[in-house]
């Protein structure tokens, strides 16, 4: 199943726009934790105003002994210019008042007591006139002129609450050309630095993943030592080695169906040489007697290399179907098929624990153990009597992260150029006549199950370990 091509972001998807709302939303967060303070600020500011006027008042009051002889006209003005229905004065117990000639008798009365400047009292009382009814009557209460003196105000809270309205209605507005401002310059250093970059990325990478065997998508690293520049340099690196794969892939394969028709063709001459070697190994020639066995075991080799061939170039990367699998059964069957079970000069024992079950692909780990396996019979009987009391066996050991199954047997060993090249195709073989394609599927295979196949390090005898994840197993 091919994966879905990725397609490029849409015009109010992409990093940019998400950007330039994240600044936006940032900076508007930032201006409203800066306006409660502001605005307490502007509302403390506005009663200090108006209580001044109160102190001017106040001291009127004080100069005068009657306050009653006062004429109307000079109370109603001080009252006007402080915006209040009525002054009161208080010093040394005793209280002065003025009020308009119709005095206004209100129903909710709220104090501001300015003697209380603590910001987050002013922020309260700040946030309490906004949404508060506009209706009420506001006490404000300060310290006169003198120490022992009180000035009290009472007026009507509307004009605090339009003034701090009309004062939040400037601050919204200058936040929000505030932060348009920075947001766009932010966005034209982000877009010069970042975005452009990144899109150039992710735009050549859609172009080269379309046609990875143009060369010409190969980008072009820019001469930047930052973390983008070593990303641009590794991706150019990356589509280079790409590209080198692909088309090596495209020749390899172009030769690979050469060499596949030629071995066809060389695998028919080999069977009918063989043939005819049978039909010559039956004159009573004694050379042709004497001869005719090597040429036959000849042969025989010829055919089973090119046989293998021709099934390692048929060979598919099909990913592993896991299910549940008994250990011990599957070992069971790969000895069976490796013709361990009842062989009359080699032992077999099967250490394998009735209870170890695995999430595995049984005929992929089942082809990995028949190789194994078939590759200690080969090398037991290779060895012939050489060895007292040959022997294969499979045990299990595990850990917190590993389960691994280990193929021993008790046979002379792998040589130091089968080591070398132990699963490296056509190289890696420890027979003469063999390819070395067998231990080279069983390891893709098991990287594929997310393990490791490894040859173990021992004095005699060979010993391969098969180590798989823990996560595979399954508690039965």
């Amino acid at each position: 199943m091919t994966a879905e091509r990725s397609a490029p972001p849409g015009r109010f998807s992409g990093l940019s726009i998400k950007l330039i709302a994240t600044i936006i939303a940032v900076i508007l967060l930032v201006e409203v934790v800066v306006y409660l303070p502001s605005l307490a600020t502007f509302r403390a500011n506005w009663l200090d105003d108006r209580l001044r006027v109160g102190v001017v008042a106040a001291r009127v009051l004080d100069a005068v002994p009657d306050v009653m002889a006062l004429p109307r006209e000079l109370t109603d003005r001080l009252l006007t210019s402080a915006g209040a229905n009525a002054i009161v004065y208080r010093r040394q117990g005793q209280s002065q008042l003025i009020e308009l000639a119709s005095p206004v008798r209100p129903d909710v009365v709220v104090t501001a007591d300015m003697r209380q400047a603590d910001l987050m009292t002013l922020i309260v009382g700040a946030i309490d006139v906004l949404f508060a009814s506009p209706d009420r009557t506001l006490r404000i209460v300060g310290q006169g002129d003198l120490d022992d003196s009180l000035v009290e105000l009472l007026m009507s809270e509307r004009p605090l609450r339009q003034d701090m309205l009309a004062y939040s209605r400037q601050i919204g507005i200058v936040s929000l050309a505030i932060a348009v401002v920075t947001a766009v310059a932010l966005y034209l250093l982000a877009s010069f630095l970042f975005i452009y970059p990144v899109r150039r990325l992710t735009q050549n990478m859609l172009a080269f993943r379309q046609a990875p065997e143009n060369a010409s998508l190969i980008i072009t690293p820019s001469a930047r030592r930052d973390e983008i520049g070593i990303v641009e340099r590794e991706l150019a690196a990356m589509e280079s080695d790409l590209f080198s794969m692909l088309r090596q892939r495209r020749h390899l394969a172009d030769l690979g169906l050469a060499v596949a028709k030629i071995n066809h063709d060389l695998r028919n001459t080999l069977t009918s040489a063989q043939l005819l070697s049978d039909q010559v190994a039956t004159l009573d020639d004694p050379k042709v007697q004497r001869l005719a066995p090597r040429l036959v075991t000849t042969l025989d080799k010829a055919i089973g290399f090119a046989q293998s061939v021709l099934d390692y170039g048929r060979e598919t990367a099909a990913p592993p179907v896991l299910a549940p699998v008994a250990m011990l059964a599957l070992v069971d069957d790969a000895a069976f098929e490796a013709r361990l079970v009842g062989h009359p000069a080699i032992g077999f024992a099967n250490a394998v624990p009735e209870s170890l079950v695995l999430n595995v692909d049984a005929s992929q780990l089942g082809r990995v153990l028949l190789n194994l396996l078939k590759n200690a019979r080969e090398a037991l009987e290779a060895a012939g009597t050489a060895i007292a009391s040959p022997q294969v066996s499979v045990t299990v050991s595990e850990d917190e992260e590993t389960v691994t199954l280990s193929v021993s047997d008790n046979g002379p060993g792998l040589p130091p150029r089968a080591r070398e090249n132990l699963f490296v195709a056509f190289e890696g073989s420890a027979r003469a006549g063999g390819t070395g394609l067998g231990l080279a599927i069983a390891r893709e295979i098991t990287e594929a199950h997310g393990g490791k196949l490894l040859l173990a390090d021992q004095p005699t005898g060979t010993r391969f370990d098969l180590i798989l994840p823990t996560t595979l197993r399954v508690d039965v």
